[in-house]
């Protein structure tokens, strides 16, 4: 049974083994970096069992019951699960195998990897920001940027590529259609050119990898936190830990991984364009004592250069604007610049 490396930033970071590499060593507990304080330590006393968020079928997905359905958990929860997406089972399966198989790599082509890659294009990283936490995150991510072909095809790594690039080519059309209900309930009918940058100019699949935790109980898989996207498209693997923050700002929901589900979540963005009509809601992940868990997520996020701020149709009533516009890209440097903090992103955007 090894120890844990004198320097823990360097072993995970610069040398690529992540936390992958570190739960490899057979630690009999965690190290001190990824201790939570006892007041961040999840609580499962707080856990609301009876509650649960909406699983909408999509089959129909033009029909007004269904957008009705959609629109209501995006105000109520900010979150909601879809089957019947029409994303086939075999895409799904082999993207979550390819998953295993990249992190399963030796740390040494980890390594090359993460120092040749163009980071607009591939981002292999470990906790959420290190250098910035006072407290690490029990989770490692490959952020692939769904750029051009010619990108992907020259920086995605060979091991996953094909299977993620199936995946966004049948994800995309999911998220327009989302994207089209959720904006024709703030009274937008068409997605064109314009909103599609300012929505999903810049998209990006994260492969997160959650190696079994010798002390689940004091770690983060990831810390509370709501996402800066427009909206997150997430697959679940059948190992489970994504809980909702309730309703009353102090329990916890269990979101089960269903068959054949995907998650989705409202992010900042959407909040900040509806004028707090749809709920970007925290969220976080725990860790597991006996198996890994992945989760692969799309960041349907605003190209960097999009302006960000309540839509001219939601206003038109005389509401006042609660947000300022603000570009996206002050946003997104903005939450990578310090730890997960709960909704605090958020009142960065606040007038």
């Amino acid at each position: 049974m090894s120890s844990t490396p004198p320097n823990l930033i360097d072993f995970l970071v610069n040398q690529a083994n992540g936390v992958k590499g570190l739960a490899d060593l057979n630690l009999p507990t965690v190290p001190p970096q990824y201790i939570q304080p006892l007041q961040a330590r999840f609580d499962h006393t707080k856990i609301v069992p009876e509650e649960s968020i909406p699983i909408i079928d999509f089959t129909k997905w033009e029909e007004p019951d269904v957008q009705n359905s959609i629109f209501d958990a995006a105000i109520k929860w900010g979150f909601f699960q879809v089957v019947n997406h029409g994303i086939p089972f075999k895409v799904i399966d082999d993207l979550k195998a390819a998953v295993h198989s990249f992190f399963e790599l030796p740390a040494e082509e980890k390594k090359c990897l993460k120092e040749n890659s163009l980071p607009e294009v591939v981002r292999l990283a470990t906790s959420f920001s290190p250098h910035a936490e006072s407290v690490l995150e029990w989770k490692d991510y490959l952020q692939l940027v769904y750029a051009s072909e010619e990108k992907i095809h020259a920086h995605w790594p060979a091991i996953c590529k094909v299977q993620a690039l199936e995946y966004m080519k049948h994800s995309e059309v999911l998220i327009r259609k989302l994207l089209k209900v959720l904006l024709r309930k703030l009274k937008v009918e068409e997605l064109d050119k314009a909103r599609e940058h300012t929505l999903m100019g810049a998209m990006i699949l994260s492969l997160n990898y959650y190696p079994a935790c010798p002390d689940p109980e004091v770690v983060a898989g990831i810390a509370p936190h709501s996402d800066i996207s427009s909206t997150t498209v997430l697959l679940q693997d059948d190992i489970g830990g994504l809980y909702v923050r309730g309703s009353d700002g102090d329990s916890w929901i269990y979101v089960p991984p269903v068959e054949g589900a995907f998650v989705i979540n409202i992010g900042d963005v959407l909040q900040i364009m509806s004028n707090g009509r749809y709920k970007s809601i925290e969220h976080r992940v725990v860790a597991n004592k006996r198996k890994t868990r992945i989760s692969i997520p799309i960041f349907v996020n605003p190209a960097p250069d999009a302006l960000i701020g309540p839509l001219s149709e939601v206003l038109e009533n005389g509401d006042e604007p609660k947000y300022k516009h603000h570009l996206y890209s002050d946003y997104f440097n903005y939450f990578f610049s310090k730890a997960h903090d709960g909704k605090k992103t958020v009142e960065f955007a606040m007038i």
